[in-house]
């Protein structure tokens, strides 16, 4: 999947391709076949950069609600003949969780879409899933007819039949054919079931990786080997080390992380950073200066994890570094500095975004540090990155901040905050939003009664609603 065209923020697409309130707002208030061009255009081109964890999906579905939107767009994309050669599940996830949500909101269209494509389109795993969580049991055996007829009778086609029931997200579906009074279907789901118990249980029993007994050196090599077929298993092995490594062995792991090979390297600084050796943070440093690029991300991701008095006083030292452990560094202070270290933070935060935009990665943590050290001088900053990231995750981490460092927030972005696309979003604005605006209070009360809300979110709605439904 390619990464996204994201519109300016100023603009409606923008708005609604990050899942911000405002886009919702922007929505209800434009020409109806504008808004719902550029709903349709967010939701069969997936705008999220990272689709697996960024939600869009109920805020695109609670748009289409609110605009009585037809799902002709979405009934086109998914039945495109391009359906059958790009296999890519990104492609139609987005527009399937969207017609989950729609079908749990009592729309049949939605659920009529979803059962049709899960009888007939590529992706029908995804979908079976969402039917999974909102169709009734006649609907579900229906479509055991046409997934099971995907699978061929052979030997291959069993053993795929069974690796599918095997890894099924929602078993669902497959429970319910199991006990189908058709006895061909309830025969072929139950044997898929059985063979799926007994290939997991072979896989137990033939665990790859360390084995008791193994020496430092067989560590290394085999962290070695994942280098040399591009699997970074530096992480598990410094684990391994833990178990098998004892006093003894601490020249040979130091000299490692000296001049080892790249996957004994990186193995030796993680476990001598997790272990808090004395001479960790100048092999980080040698490492940096000496090492690959694989290495470099190791000792700087190794040091960013330690948790020292010693560890912080370096970052101390190390904030100015124009490098990536200069870098680290600041995320570091971000993460576990005192007040002292506000100016580094900010100082961090800035350039992070002057150099690198508001979407780099190093924001995470700086956001976090800035609201965790109360840095009211970051407010513009932290203003800048909400409207700006296309990454809805930090966004929210940016309210959170903002929430913490801008008396303005409560009037501000917060009231937006309430149509945000990210339930951790909606909670801190649930919480802060002044209900002095109208709008406050009547979306607090939907929110409090929707059922497709989350949890947390509405345990912080009704925290500011009284027993009548009267905002305080």
């Amino acid at each position: 999947m390619f990464d996204p065209v994201i519109a300016p923020s100023g603009t409606l697409l923008g708005l609604l391709q990050r899942g911000r309130g405002d886009g919702t707002l922007h929505a209800l208030t434009a020409p109806r076949a504008e808004a719902l061009a550029a709903l349709n255009h967010c939701v069969l081109r997936d705008p999220r950069h990272d689709w697996q964890v960024e939600n869009r999906s109920l805020y695109y579905a609670r748009l289409y609600l609110d605009l009585h939107g037809e799902l002709d767009a979405i009934e086109t994309h998914l039945f495109d003949p391009e359906d059958v050669l790009d296999t890519d599940e990104s492609r139609t996830g987005l527009a399937l969780a969207v017609l989950g949500h729609l079908a749990s909101y009592g729309r049949r269209d939605a659920l009529a879409l979803l059962r049709r494509y899960a009888a007939h389109g590529t992706n029908w795993a995804w979908a079976l899933d969402e039917l999974a969580l909102r169709d009734d049991d006649a609907g579900l055996r229906a479509l055991a007819a046409p997934v099971l007829a995907r699978f061929a009778t052979d030997a291959e086609g069993e053993a795929e039949l069974a690796a599918t029931v095997r890894d099924a997200f929602e078993p669902r579906p497959w429970r319910l054919w199991a006990d189908d009074p058709r006895a061909s279907i309830a025969a072929r789901v139950r044997a898929a079931q059985e063979a799926g118990c007994f290939d997991r249980w072979q896989r137990q029993m033939r665990p790859t990786g360390p084995r008791p007994g193994w020496s430092v050196r067989a560590v290394f090599e085999w962290a070695q080997q994942g280098v040399e077929r591009g699997a970074a298993l530096h992480v598990p092995a410094a684990r391994c080390l833990t178990a098998v490594a004892g006093p003894e062995d601490r020249p040979e792991i130091v000299q490692a992380a000296k001049d080892g090979t790249e996957g004994a390297r990186c193995t030796a600084l993680r476990y001598l950073a997790d272990s808090n050796d004395p001479d960790a943070l100048e092999l980080i440093e040698g490492a940096v200066a000496t090492g690959s690029p694989a290495v470099v991300e190791a000792a700087v991701d190794a040091f960013e994890r330690m948790r020292s008095l010693t560890a912080v006083d370096r970052a101390r030292g190390w904030a100015r570094r124009p490098d990536a452990l200069g870098a680290a560094a600041g995320r570091v202070l971000a993460c576990r500095g005192g007040i002292q270290d506000r100016d580094p933070v900010l100082a961090a935060l800035r350039e992070a975004v002057r150099g690198e935009g508001p979407d780099a990665p190093t924001l995470w943590t700086l956001v976090d540090g800035a609201g965790r050290l109360g840095i009211t001088c970051a407010a513009p900053v932290l203003r800048h990155v909400y409207r700006e990231t296309a990454s809805s995750h930090l966004r929210g981490r940016a309210a959170r901040a903002l929430a913490a460092t801008d008396p303005s927030f409560g009037t501000g972005f917060a009231v937006e905050c309430l149509w945000d696309c990210e339930e951790s979003t909606r909670e801190i604005a649930a919480r802060h939003a002044e209900t002095g605006d109208t709008r406050v209070v009547e979306r607090l009360r939907r929110l409090a009664a929707d059922p497709a809300e989350e949890a947390e979110v509405q345990t912080a709605v009704r925290s500011r609603i009284g027993p009548e439904e009267t905002a305080v």
